[in-house]
């Protein structure tokens, strides 16, 4: 840390906000920072695969090396030690514990996360553990990925590995990182791996998501002889209509519908919503569901975690008018709304964080609530030293971490906020290009350089505690 430059003080939170149980983290994903993508067992996930593909990601970067966590791993716990935080979120890489999708162990790979919760242990840091961030086994995606039913089961097996090696030191699980991107992302656009674009198999793999989430919560919660916390994570927006016209109120219907209640809904109320199979039926589709499956979808859970960027506006139009695209299909057209942006080119809309926040607390009542991501990409420039002056995302945490604060103050049940990221890393389709660390990251000498965001968190946290 560099005490003598300024955490803008400026940007000061009322500490009455949060109590003292309220948790503060930095959050990273496997593939996006460990690198070591051959070693000690290790086998291809869909992202090795993706990554190789001409043009899929910017740069042609891949994640073989990343920021070399699996190698700097101490020196990584010691960073976020020093930041103050009492939580840190961390995924397990599936291909590292179990490198065919199923089958035995690799004690290897498994013993680099016995190592690190200790060392989180040990530095007074408790280890939130997420199963899947998206590093699938490509094995797994050869036999038919997650539109193929087997997959949930073999998420359920590779979970239990998982939580027989660390259930008595971690409290925290969450089973799935935003489905949303794994299907849609993954299946439908094509954009993320395994890069295909198939609707049909999209809406399977969504199904297949939620299946393996109640199935490993099932086992796990069976399987523990200490009290645990389950949960899983989506990424959520708000979906607001573009003008007051049914048209766009109909849009914003049909997007809230597909990204947050075809979700939330089979989660929380064992069903999905009946506006949405209405709409899927029109167009001969539907989620493949068999009996019993909703019961264990909707298998109790203790936490729901909230990744957070952006709001949006939608039309029921496109450009150039048209209400329905050229399958025939009504249009859904997202309108960025005219708002400073981030580097992802990502309106910065922190009243719609509070309103998402609030809407969760009254439409899914009892589900209490911990943003698990929430930050920001912004073009750094780092001096001599490696230290970056990133004034926009400071504010940008702060006016996020305020809309927490408005939240509660609403009634939302929110317990605790995690900065994406701890540091620069592989940023999926992105590659190396975009930033969202609170630490710098030299990709060449892979020095780390806490910013002023995480001095200002740093910082703030230490006057939260100490009000």
């Amino acid at each position: 840390m560099n005490p003598t430059v300024s955490s803008a003080p400026g940007l000061l939170l009322p500490a009455a906000d949060f109590p003292p149980s309220f948790k503060w983290g930095v959050a990273t994903s496997s593939y996006q920072i460990e690198g070591a993508v051959a070693e000690d067992g290790r086998t291809p996930s869909i992202w090795d695969t993706f990554c190789r593909v001409p043009g899929a990601v910017a740069g042609g970067d891949h994640g073989d090396v990343a920021c070399d966590h699996y190698h700097r791993m101490p020196q990584d716990v010691a960073l976020i030690k020093s930041l103050g935080v009492d939580t840190y979120r961390f995924s397990v890489a599936w291909p590292r514990v179990q490198p065919h999708g199923r089958g035995p162990v690799n004690p290897a790979g498994l013993g680099f996360y016995d190592r690190l919760t200790d060392e989180l242990l040990t530095a007074g840091v408790d280890p939130w553990v997420t199963l899947y961030h998206w590093d699938l086994p490509q094995e797994l995606e050869d036999a038919g990925g997650w539109p193929n039913r087997d997959t949930a089961y073999r998420f359920a097996d590779y979970a239990m590995l998982v939580f027989d090696k660390l259930s008595d030191r971690v409290e925290t699980w969450t089973t799935m990182n935003e489905p949303w991107c794994s299907a849609w992302l993954g299946y439908a656009t094509g954009v993320h791996a395994p890069g295909r674009k198939d609707f049909d198999a999209a809406l399977a793999a969504v199904h297949h998501l939620l299946l393996g989430h109640g199935l490993a919560t099932q086992r796990m919660r069976a399987a523990a002889t200490r009290e645990h916390t389950f949960g899983i994570t989506l990424n959520m927006g708000t979906a607001d209509p573009a003008t007051d016209t049914q048209r766009d109120r109909d849009a914003a219907r049909r997007a809230d519908g597909m990204g947050l209640r075809i979700y939330l809904d089979p989660l929380h109320r064992g069903a999905y919503p009946q506006d949405m199979v209405d709409d899927l039926a029109a167009r001969g589709a539907s989620f493949p569901v068999q009996d019993g499956d909703l019961e264990i979808i909707s298998t109790p859970f203790e936490v729901l975690g909230v990744n957070f960027y952006f709001g949006q506006d939608f039309s029921g139009t496109d450009e150039d008018g048209n209400e329905v695209d050229a399958d025939g299909h009504p249009v859904v057209r997202a309108v960025i709304p005219d708002r400073p942006r981030t580097a992802m080119n990502w309106p910065i809309t922190p009243e719609r964080f509070t309103q998402l926040l609030v809407r969760l607390h009254r439409d899914y009542p009892g589900l209490p609530l911990v943003v698990t991501e929430n930050g920001a990409a912004f073009d750094d420039a780092a001096d001599e030293s490696g230290f970056v002056a990133d004034e926009d995302r400071t504010a940008y945490l702060a006016e996020h971490i305020a809309a927490v604060a408005a939240a509660r103050e609403q009634g939302a049940d929110v317990r605790g906020y995690f900065a994406w990221s701890l540091m620069d890393n592989f940023e999926w389709a992105e590659g190396y290009a975009k930033r969202f660390g609170i630490v710098h990251v030299d990709y060449e000498t892979q020095e780390r350089t806490p910013k002023q965001s995480a001095l200002w968190y740093r910082d703030t946290i230490s006057r939260h505690r100490n009000a």
